[in-house]
């Protein structure tokens, strides 16, 4: 359930900043002890969580793709493992908005001149909290990027747990505004599944499944504002296998019919299953095939690309409002297991 209330913040940077297990650790490992299971995260640089290591029926499934060099700090952070987007998915065209009647420039990254993939991604993160099987990490902007405060209309914080139940890592957010102005977000997360699932499988027998009737119109991967319905080439509400396949979509329009969606990677000749579960908060799934890798993203996001632009045109992108002292709890659910027939 995604929960928004008001509240006070109960850990105050300052003092999380204190705590032992702060910014000196350069990976945190978590274990659920019944299974086996295990996850890496990486607090300095975004606390993505970069490796995945699930044990299913005495299999252990190495499940997130990360590039060598990764955990060294040696490669891009959006490149590997789990980056998490906030507070804006993917781009804004050319680093530029207005809100509340001020423009705002953030500075353009990728080939086109856009900004990409919000403030936090490649910025150290603080541990707060760490335990057997979970550990939460927080980023507030004003403290741990005070350099790009004024890049955004307001301060904010965002907190994430990461927990291994299982061969499961559940991901619980919570965004917080910490001012009394409004603050515009939204949020994403970009992460690469490694196939095959096994090594005596193939990636030509894996396949891709997203319950989403539309696709959003890109061109130089920036949305139109015009929603297509998918096609034989783009539909993979029945699966599809990824060896067909070069996705860079958008996909929106999506079929939940109850609290709770599901996307599938699934590996056949394995006989696993990667299952992605989410909320209906995330409205978008992007699906990205990345060039010259056994990989693929399934990305859910809270609103499509450059939301915030498109939004000023009267369009349903779902960009959100957090009010003063306001905060919002939401989750995302990784699984594995055998395939379900």
């Amino acid at each position: 359930m995604d929960i928004v209330f008001r509240s006070e913040f109960s850990l105050p940077a300052a003092q999380a900043s204190k705590l032992p297990f702060g910014d000196d650790m350069k990976i945190v490992t978590i274990c659920d002890q019944l299974s086996g299971s295990t996850a890496r995260i990486l607090p300095e640089l975004g606390f993505n969580c970069f490796e995945f290591r699930a044990s299913v029926e005495g299999t252990m499934v190495d499940v997130l793709d990360a590039v060598p060099g990764f955990e060294q700090g040696q490669q891009k952070p959006s490149g590997s493992g789990i980056p998490i987007l906030f507070p804006f998915p993917n781009r804004i065209r050319a680093g530029r908005f207005n809100w509340k009647g001020k423009e705002y420039v953030l500075p353009g990254t990728d080939k086109w001149g856009n900004a990409i993939h919000g403030l936090c991604m490649d910025r150290p993160w603080r541990v707060v909290r760490q335990e057997a099987n979970s550990v939460t990490g927080q980023f507030h902007l004003s403290v741990d990027a005070p350099d790009r405060l004024p890049l955004w209309p307001g301060d904010f914080i965002i907190e994430l747990v990461y927990e291994l139940v299982r061969a499961r890592l559940l991901s619980r957010f919570r965004i917080f505004n910490p001012t009394s102005d409004p603050l515009p977000w939204g949020l994403g997360t970009h992460p690469y599944f490694k196939l095959p699932l096994t090594s005596t499988s193939r990636y030509e027998d894996c396949l891709v499944e997203v319950p989403a009737r539309e696709r959003w119109e890109l061109i130089d991967c920036l949305p139109t504002g015009k929603r297509l319905a998918v096609d034989e080439s783009t539909d993979l509400r029945d699966g599809a296998y990824l060896s067909t396949l070069k996705l860079d979509d958008v996909y929106t329009g999506i079929d939940c019919h109850g609290p709770q969606f599901e996307c599938l990677v699934m590996d056949e000749s394995a006989g696993l299953q990667v299952t992605l579960t989410v909320p209906p908060v995330f409205r978008e799934i992007v699906a990205f095939t990345p060039p010259n890798r056994s990989a693929v993203c399934l990305e859910p996001y809270t609103c499509p690309t450059d939301a915030v632009n498109l939004q000023t045109t009267g369009l349903d992108v779902g960009w959100r409002v957090l009010g003063p002292g306001q905060e919002f709890h939401t989750w995302i659910d990784l699984s594995v297991g055998t395939v379900i027939v």
